[in-house]
């Protein structure tokens, strides 16, 4: 249970969907405003030439409206993701739209520059809640649904879909100015946002928790926007240095340098953090993935700006006529991306990425004016196979590694390094070509390249966690069966990072074992991440132990009026209760979730403290009588009613089992700290997947 006097309201569990969960219906809206963001960055280029134009300004002056777009959907990814945690992804997905919507009014009424980048920084900050909502959308309804993870074309539709619309976006983008005039690139999200908009309202189901904002203060806390605020301002020092390159801004450096300090020591007192630095440096995995991303499009923009300019200046090509040449290279990321979304590893598509970028660095270097358009065309299409693979592959292991209660803002910095690797290849680019764009500058290019392929692929082939298959059981609803073998060598990831356990785990004989299903109450539920997914793996651990004979107790906390009286002023944590009259038997907020049927073989155990052992719930008498020696515990919360029980059942001389991922504790690091430093101690750390594996009849 939570603390007492823990006054947050409850979350209600959404009922699993009907029918086909990720069904067009639903999928249709996700993936199209996931698209809003590279409509906006590859329209954007055909209109540049137009704009200055028609504002009378140099051409190079309309640049910040690229620059300016990429910053704020940098800083603004994680932070939407976070808001989507929060608020929940519906509302923030459908707030974002509709900021989308707006701009593209503001942008097309615009006469100034001025309005023209205060319309991009709407653009970018709405588009930026479209793929961080979509994945948390996408992970909510998996476990709604009863799988394990969505289908593997789910996640690869997002990538598809991006890839398609940058494949396309150039051509489509130069066509539409030429007819319409520069206000196209503005003016296209209107439409594209009130069709994405009816889709989010009729297809989306809306979310289950209800809008808490609180005092102001405690929002602040709960978003930790001082950890926002020390983000953005690191990663605004940081991008200044990139783009004032080849003369190194080093000042901005410096800023930048200080403020990534200032920012993880907050980070690490930070209730809440909105950059969980003890993640990413315990999840080697997830920080592997993000700096994948970040080369891997670092690479492909590298060549994608490059190549451009060196068509245009060198070969000259007009900038319809780049973009048709480089159209092969989007649509076979496009291709490759579905392609890699249907398979189940996710290994040899990053290790064929990383090559296929080595190769194709390798044959810039040979490309110059005197080459064949269709040998430069069949060059460039290399790098879309690089794009579409790493893309695919990268999500897929983010959403496997990242905790569930944080999927949103992991996806937002999983953009965010793609976004650093694509400033960083503008400044390669423009160092390059500093002083002529030509060959030479090509080539040059060409060896960064080189380089950063050649650490991708070390960095690839070195990370062992890549050889597990990805996601596993993906498409199949319910329960996984796991491997005969009981012993866990990597980290069991859920909602709020788990532990490693390296030691072998005994054999369960479930007949002499009790399941404890602990504190599974609305009361409890609300004050805890992931709620739905916690009730999904409880019912798991139900089903297995139905099924194998294993006895089950249900524990919940409730207070009759004599238990309120009794509580003494001394005791802090419940004499809380008692003086609010909280949790109070018979309310519904007390009884155990109706998604966990009680049987009437079963033992249910009300308690009035935070240990089942406690007070005279009779439950030593209970598992005696049916010879049970062997306990597994899954509760909420684990450093209240989990650690509590486990303490007086270890003196007890039982042997202890804890579903890592059917517990879970308001504070994430407190949880945390529980299942790595204290619970191994004395019990075995298990997922609810293990158990079939784990049980023998008879194995004492």
């Amino acid at each position: 249970m939570p603390l007492p006097g823990d006054t947050r309201t409850p979350r209600q569990a959404t009922p699993a969907p009907a029918g086909n969960a990720f069904g067009p219906r639903f999928v249709a809206p996700l993936y199209l405003g996931a698209s809003l963001n590279p409509v906006n960055s590859s329209i954007i280029a055909t209109a540049l030439v137009a704009i200055a134009a028609a504002l009378h300004l140099p051409v190079g002056d309309t640049a910040v409206l690229i620059s300016c777009l990429y910053l704020t959907s940098a800083l603004a990814q994680p932070a939407a993701g976070r808001l989507a945690e929060e608020f929940g992804p519906r509302r923030i997905f459908v707030a974002g739209i509709v900021l989308v919507f707006a701009a593209g009014i503001v942008g097309t009424l615009a006469h100034s520059m001025a309005a023209l980048i205060a319309a991009r920084v709407l653009i970018g900050a709405g588009t930026s809640a479209g793929y961080p909502a979509a994945m948390l959308l996408i992970r909510r309804r998996a476990e709604q649904a009863g799988y394990q993870a969505p289908p593997r074309g789910v996640l690869g539709g997002l990538a598809i879909t991006g890839a398609a619309t940058v494949a396309v976006g150039p051509a489509l983008g130069g066509l539409l100015v030429g007819w319409f005039g520069w206000q196209t690139a503005f003016w296209i999200n209107i439409p594209v946002a009130a069709v994405a908009l009816v889709l989010a309202v009729v297809g989306i189901a809306p979310d289950p928790d209800p809008l808490r904002l609180g005092s102001p203060r405690a929002l602040a806390s709960r978003l930790d926007l001082p950890g926002m605020l020390g983000f953005g301002g690191s990663l605004t020092a940081l991008m200044v240095f990139l783009a004032a390159l080849p003369r190194p801004d080093w000042p901005a450096l410096a800023a930048a340098l200080v403020l990534a300090a200032v920012l993880v020591g907050w980070e690490l007192r930070a209730a809440h953090p909105f950059l969980d630095v003890r993640l990413l440096a315990s999840n080697g995995a997830l920080t592997r993935t993000y700096v994948r991303n970040g080369l891997t499009l670092m690479g492909t923009y590298v060549i994608l700006y490059g190549l451009t300019q060196w068509l245009e200046a060198a070969r000259g090509l007009s900038a319809y006529q780049a973009g048709l040449a480089l159209m092969p290279m989007g649509v076979l990321s496009a291709v490759t991306a579905r392609v890699v979304a249907r398979r189940t590893g996710v290994r040899l598509p990053l290790i064929a990425c990383s090559v296929l970028l080595l190769l194709g660095a390798v044959a810039v270097l040979f490309v110059g004016v005197g080459t064949p358009m269709a040998a430069v065309v069949a060059v460039s299409a290399v790098f879309g196979l690089t794009s579409g693979a790493g893309t695919v592959a990268n999500q897929t292991v983010l959403y496997q590694e990242a905790p569930a209660a944080t999927v949103g803002t992991a996806s937002g910095l999983l953009r965010t390094f793609g976004y650093l690797g694509s400033i960083a290849s503008a400044a390669i680019t423009g160092a390059a070509f500093h002083d002529r764009v030509g060959d030479a500058g090509l080539h040059s290019i060409a060896w960064v390249l080189v380089a950063i392929s050649a650490l991708l692929l070390v960095l690839t082939v070195c990370d062992r966690r890549l050889a597990e298959s990805w996601p596993p059981q993906a498409n199949r609803p319910g329960p996984t069966r796991p491997g005969p073998t009981s012993t866990r060598r990597e980290p069991i990831h859920d909602m709020t990072t788990m532990t490693t356990v390296t030691e072998t785990a005994p054999a369960i004989d479930p007949a002499r074992t009790a399941l404890l299903l602990m504190d599974f109450q609305p009361a409890a539920l609300g004050a805890v991440p992931d709620p739905e997914g916690l009730l999904a793996r409880a019912g798991e651990a139900l089903a297995w132990a139905r099924a194998h004979g294993t006895h089950v107790v249900f524990v919940r906390v409730a207070f009759a009026e004599a238990d309120l009286a009794a509580v003494p002023d001394r005791n802090k944590a419940f004499a809380r209760v008692a003086e609010a009259g909280h949790l109070a038997d018979g309310h519904p907020a007390t009884a155990v979730h109706e998604s966990l049927e009680i049987r009437e073989d079963d033992v249910a155990v009300r308690k009035t403290r935070f240990g089942v052992f406690a007070g005279d719930t009779d439950l030593r008498a209970e598992l005696r009588g049916r010879d049970v020696d062997t306990l597994v515990l899954a509760g909420l919360s684990t450093s209240g009613v989990v650690l509590t029980t486990l303490r007086q059942a270890a003196d007890e001389d039982y042997r202890l089992f804890v579903l890592a991922d059917a517990t879970a504790d308001p504070d994430p690091e407190v949880h945390r700290v529980l299942m790595e430093k204290v619970f191994p101690r004395q019990a075995w750390i298990v997922a609810t997947a293990d158990l079939t594996a784990l049980s023998v009849p008879g194995s004492r």
